[in-house]
């Protein structure tokens, strides 16, 4: 019995032995094989990552321009689980990295970390600053990462790109960068034995219709403005008027994609194609063109203006507060008359009023390839279809539109009443495009147009016969109702009004003492239509005075 336990005994021991032996070899006699077996399986994981696409714009020339790329960074970082003394490394280190002691430590100390990231593009300097500290613990590195060589340039536009490590693919965030993820992604390779079987195929190249003279310009007018004004912010878009080709697409405030993190959450969307507001009398052309389409007035008409309109028990009053007597229609435009507008309206019908907004595409999503488009509201003529109603809503009060839409409502006008989506891909096939109105009509109101910017003088230009319109409209108060103190000013404007080769829109949010647009936005614009005309030598269209 004694020999039996003995054998057994025996040959426990050995089995132990023999793992404790095993365990030896593989943890310490071939640590170095089985580190370099990870390693090598990380950087394999990191090659099966696909080559992100590239975006770009382009100038007037045709020559492509880089939004955002892909580069090489050097990053510095730490193992804390090779690190012996988390206060004497973090000692040497801080001011290179520029990372507190007291934060180091806290980072260093963490039982079995094997990974903290101190910079992620760090420079020439700091990375042989380091190397010849040579401190235990602390390595760099390479990687591949976006960079967006001009910055703030289109942010809203373009988005960023978020990336947990380097072992896993970048994730499109905001703007192009989300909505063409997948194709910007490309396919990852796959791996099969710690072989690659497939590799991987590179995302594509996305080409954007933005000219990158005309965003600059917009872009820094933009930012004069809301500075000069002490506005909370404003848009800026640029379109094609023939093709609905997006030329600019601006936004302020705004942030820079390379630095994200640094920048408040709201900055990241794009108020252009997400944000909804009650435009004011930039509407007014739209319920006109309704009016002389369907034969219900022609800019000859007249009517009396006692200076206030009362329905439903309300009274609505000219943005002046006058009485302007007898006006044509084209009065009400140059002198930008409330209650002319709503005679137009009364005199086109309800149901048709409505009928032409759903024509112009009021509640409908563009299409344009960005992501988070919101529709138009025209909640209060179809839940609560009173006259008071429609009568706001025929100079831009109580119903809802984003820069997009109301530019491209309005671009209908500027083409010859045919209206055309717009786009942002370079090379998309055109969307379907229809007629809104006739070409007369289109004509008439251009030419309506045309006389108000002649008589207030502020968006004419010498060469060119320039149509606009302004609007200044009251912010909703949602908590209270009503309408509070402050404003957004807008203006659209096409040039030369007899071929247009862009048309602009400009708008202002919540200006300081609420000044009205022909004071804040319409010099903007006049300022960036000589740019744009000068940029592209376009040929002026009636004798300079």
């Amino acid at each position: 019995m004694k020999v039996r336990f003995a054998v057994i005994f025996f040959g426990i021991a050995c089995c132990f032995l023999f793992l404790i032996g095993t365990l030896y070899h593989m943890q310490v006699m071939q640590q170095d094989l089985y580190t370099a077996r990870a390693n090598a399986q990380q950087r394999l994981r990191t090659d099966l990552i696909a080559e992100r696409g590239a975006i770009s714009i382009s100038d007037k020339d045709g020559r492509s321009i880089p939004l955002a790329v892909n580069q090489d960074h050097q990053v510095i970082f730490a193992v804390p689980k090779e690190i012996e003394d988390a206060a004497e490394a973090a000692g040497q280190i801080s001011e290179l990295v520029d990372i507190p002691v007291d934060e180091l430590i806290t980072r260093f100390s963490k039982p079995g970390d094997q990974y903290e990231e101190l910079i992620a593009k760090a420079t020439d300097v700091q990375v042989a600053s380091v190397e010849q500290q040579a401190v235990k613990g602390i390595y760099t590195t390479t990687r591949r990462a976006r960079q967006y060589p001009f910055g703030r340039l289109a942010s809203q536009v373009v988005g960023f790109v978020s990336q947990p490590d380097e072992a896993h693919p970048a994730v499109g965030q905001y703007g192009i960068e989300q909505y063409w993820d997948e194709a910007l992604g490309g396919v990852a390779g796959q791996v099969q034995d710690d072989q690659t079987v497939i590799a991987p195929q590179p995302g594509r190249e996305i080409k954007l219709t933005i000219d990158q003279n005309i965003e600059q310009r917009a872009e820094q007018i933009l930012d004069d403005l809301v500075l000069s004004k002490g506005a909370i912010g404003g848009s800026v878009i640029v379109l094609e008027p023939s093709t609905g080709k997006v030329l600019a697409m601006a936004n302020s405030p705004t942030f820079d994609p390379n630095n994200y993190a640094q920048s408040p959450l709201m900055t990241f969307t794009n108020p252009t194609v997400q944000g909804l507001y009650e435009p004011g009398s930039v509407f007014k052309p739209i319920t006109m063109a309704i009016g002389i389409d369907t034969g219900a007035i022609t800019p000859d008409t007249t009517y009396y203006d006692p200076g206030f309109f009362t329905a439903d028990g309300k009274t609505i009053k000219n943005w002046d507060l006058k009485a302007h007597g007898t006006l044509t229609m084209t009065n009400v435009i140059e002198q930008s008359v409330n209650t002319g507008t709503v005679f137009a309206e009364k005199k086109i019908g309800h149901k048709k009023f409505y009928e032409y907004l759903l024509k112009f595409g009021i509640k409908e999503l563009t299409g344009i390839e960005l992501p988070g488009e919101t529709t138009g509201r025209l909640t209060p003529l179809e839940k609560y279809p009173r006259d008071i109603n429609f009568a706001t809503a025929s100079y831009g009060q109580g119903v809802a539109v984003t820069p997009i839409r109301l530019i491209s409502a309005l671009g209908a006008i500027a083409n010859g009443g045919v209206l055309v989506e717009p786009y942002i891909l370079e090379g998309a096939q055109l969307k379907t495009s229809r007629r809104v109105i006739s070409t007369e009509t289109a004509a008439q109101v251009t030419q309506m147009m045309v006389s108000a910017v002649q008589k207030a003088k502020v968006a004419d230009l010498p060469q060119y016969a320039v149509a606009g319109k302004t609007g200044t409209a009251f912010k909703p108060d949602f908590q209270k109702g009503g309408y509070t103190d402050k404003v957004i000013n807008t203006y659209i404007g096409f040039a030369p009004a007899s071929k247009p080769r862009f048309i602009a829109l400009i708008k202002l949010d919540e200006p300081k003492d609420a000044p009205l647009a022909g004071t804040t936005v319409v010099p903007a614009f006049r300022e960036l239509a000589e740019f744009i005309l000068n940029y592209y030598t376009v040929a002026p269209d009636r004798s300079g005075r």
